[in-house]
């Protein structure tokens, strides 16, 4: 299978930009000897390179690519597959962008097509070459800092404990405040089907509040999920809920439900409905697991939730991958113009919390800060030894 990969990466500080012509002429005896063609351009600071070839091929380079330690913030733009070759010629060709002007690199990366059509910037990958090429989109390239940059020291934030529910944090780590807690029940009798498990699933979240009402600090924000449908299907649940939170000594003003993108809505007008009355109640909404089901968008336009939190897959390792930052990105600047906040869930490794960070995002879940759920891990900065 003829596959082709594009990445981009940053050329570490303390390596001399002289080894490039000796590193050439290496890759290209490699990549030759896989029959991959390797176009690299260089601006001072990035490369960038379209690797094309037998799919075996090209994944066997890009893992030396990424593994290789005289560059970092290595990340991948793009993974295709097509029936014909771009570019002909085994090997790797270097173009410098220090040392021709940008229309001149473009035709003659162009010149260098073999495609059975003609080569044109109308082409998906090149579009890409052409970007880093005019230097376009520079604001959303962040880069990260090595994770040995920083230690996750515990600090004296320890979540609630109580029999029968468990506690999550959401934190601000660069804030070091613990901005919410969330409310999990630790065990759920299955076997529950049909209409009758919307009505078991209230029972559960109100004995969540009950618990969490007499366990979390005084005017902690406090996160539950339920399911969407529950708030349509059981007779005045909201009002139920309502009473209960006020029974817990709490305020609805300061609970979140949260109801999971990835399941069903079978009547939307129906929970738009169930929507207005838990906020005229005070109560906020978050859309749960957004970005790992099929709604998220059209439930941004529709019922307008007070948060989301987006799903562990979708940034998992997003510091790696442009087609993840690219979608993150786009829910982030679409929820700042709605004014609705994002939490992003399930962070195990500081380069994916610090490009998030660095993409805006201030609240978080996940290992990295909760190791087992113990204290929160703040991160420091390293001392250098």
């Amino acid at each position: 299978m003829l596959t082709t990969i594009i990445y981009r990466s940053h050329l570490r500080d303390d390596v001399p930009v002289n080894i490039l012509p000796d590193m050439v002429a290496r890759a290209s005896l490699l990549n030759a000897r896989h029959k991959v063609t390797g176009i690299l351009l260089f601006n001072g600071t990035h490369f960038f390179q379209i690797l094309e070839g037998p799919e075996e091929g090209v994944q066997h380079i890009y893992e030396r690519i990424c593994s290789d330690s005289r560059h970092h913030n290595v990340v991948e733009l793009m993974r295709d597959y097509s029936p014909s070759r771009r570019f002909g010629n085994h090997g790797m060709e270097l173009f410098d962008l220090r040392q021709h002007e940008a229309a001149s690199v473009l035709q003659a990366v162009l010149d260098r097509g073999t495609s059975r059509y003609r080569l044109t910037y109308d082409d998906r990958g090149l579009q890409f070459l052409r970007t880093f090429v005019e230097a376009r989109e520079k604001e959303n390239y962040f880069e990260v800092l090595p994770a040995d940059y920083w230690d996750f020291v515990p600090g004296n934030d320890a979540p609630p404990a109580a029999s029968g529910v468990s506690f999550r944090p959401v934190v601000d780590p660069l804030g070091r405040e613990v901005t919410a807690i969330e409310a999990i029940p630790e065990i759920l009798p299955g076997g529950v089907t049909g209409e009758e498990r919307y009505h078991h699933n209230l029972t559960v979240v109100i004995e969540a509040l009950r618990i969490a009402g007499g366990t979390c600090p005084d005017g902690m924000t406090l996160y539950v999920s339920i399911l969407p449908m529950t708030l349509v299907s059981v007779p005045d649940a909201i009002g139920k809920l309502v009473k209960e939170i006020e029974s817990a000594g709490l305020l609805p003003e300061q609970i979140i439900l949260g109801v999971s993108e990835t399941e069903v809505i079978s009547s939307l007008d129906a929970f738009s409905v169930a929507v207005r009355q838990l906020k005229q109640a005070g109560i906020s909404l978050s859309i749960d697991n957004f970005g790992d089901g099929s709604a998220g968008l059209s439930l941004l336009a529709y019922v307008q939730p007070d948060r989301i939190r987006v799903g562990a897959s979708i940034v998992r390792n997003i510091h790696q991958s442009g087609p993840k930052q690219a979608v993150v990105q786009a829910v982030i600047r679409c929820c700042s113009a709605l004014e609705i906040k994002v939490i992003v869930a399930g962070i195990e490794r500081p380069e994916e919390w610090m490009w998030l960070e660095a993409a805006g995002v201030i609240d978080f879940q996940g290992r990295l800060f909760t190791p087992e759920s113990a204290v929160v891990a703040w991160p420091e900065i390293r001392e250098a030894i």
